[in-house]
């Protein structure tokens, strides 16, 4: 059995900003990485919008620099996921992949959110080479050129007047007669000049070369004909899903399934148990929002132990 004062599980921008913090407060954390070391932005090529590099970096790289500061004040990092975590008594059981029987005084939660992708092996293919599923993050990328969203919701509906604004065309593939958005953003929708909805179709496979994506070829779902759209960019907006099943029936979870906090804060339900990053923000999902919720995070750990250990 290991004692722990603080343990981080998720290896994003929330949890190596975490880490970096409650490393350098020598409350010593120690960091399990999960399936996905870095978390989403592993799958981004470019990355403008984060501060401190001004001639952009790529996903992999901005996450390797995090994991690199996070080691150099020594946090323990693992790679490996944590299987268990009984949060109903303090110190917190925690059994990892690893074969690891943790004892934690506080738990940092940055697991994330993953993107609902449509399932196709091209959609695999070129991501994050023209897919993708954050237009805040990629729009930048396709100022003039053509794309589409994928989705009817109030995210695909938003995402898709976002980059109406800075693209030549914009189409709005929905499976759909309406669209599923808050009738606020149906009409922003439907007064965008240059967004044009395409009802009742899904798209079917995506079509690109070594450059990239050029076209989506799209099936109508009644009479099955197809179409080829010519774009550059094609973007999932069909919904998050946060990696909280670990967490189920222990934390108060919203609707959607995201760990709820107290306003202005990363505190739980739980004393000593925080939470940072997507996991519990689905409306921002920007890395240098989740790397500030992960600085809270820590920042409120240091306290609570401070509070306990006086």
């Amino acid at each position: 059995m290991e004692n722990v004062k603080c343990l981080i599980i998720g290896s994003g921008p929330a949890g190596y900003t975490a880490a970096i913090y409650a490393a350098r407060a020598d409350i010593h954390p120690v960091l399990y990485t999960g399936l996905q070391p870095g978390g989403q932005l592993t799958t981004t090529n470019e990355v403008e919008n984060f501060p401190g590099y001004p001639e952009g970096v790529t996903g992999p790289q901005l996450m390797e620099d995090l994991q690199q500061q996070a080691r150099r004040f020594n946090t323990d990092i693992r790679m490996g996921i944590v299987t268990r975590a009984d949060l109903s008594h303090r110190p917190f059981h925690v059994m990892a992949d690893d074969g690891a029987e943790i004892m934690a005084e506080t738990i940092i939660i940055a697991t994330g959110a993953t993107a609902r992708y449509l399932g196709l092996p091209s959609e695999q293919l070129f991501k994050g080479r023209g897919v993708s599923a954050c237009a805040t993050c990629d729009g930048f990328f396709y100022r003039g050129q053509d794309v589409a969203v994928v989705g009817g919701g109030d995210t695909a509906a938003e995402e898709a007047t976002y980059l109406a604004r800075m693209c030549r065309k914009v189409f709005l593939i929905h499976r759909r007669n309406e669209l599923r958005a808050c009738k606020a953003m149906q009409h922003r929708v439907m007064n965008t000049s240059n967004l044009e909805v395409v009802w009742d179709h899904l798209p079917v496979e995506v079509l690109g070369d070594i450059k990239g994506v050029n076209g989506v070829l799209i099936e109508h779902v009644k009479t099955h004909a197809r179409q080829k759209l010519e774009i550059q960019g094609l973007f999932i907006a069909i919904g998050h899903v946060p990696n909280t099943e670990l967490f189920k029936g222990q934390l108060t979870l919203d609707q959607n399934g995201y760990i709820v906090t107290e306003p202005g804060s990363t505190k739980t339900a739980v004393d000593g148990v925080f939470a940072c990053g997507d996991v519990q923000d689905h409306v921002f999902r920007q890395a240098v929002t989740a790397a500030g919720t992960g600085c809270m995070a820590a920042l409120e750990a240091e306290r609570f132990l401070a509070s306990i250990e006086s």
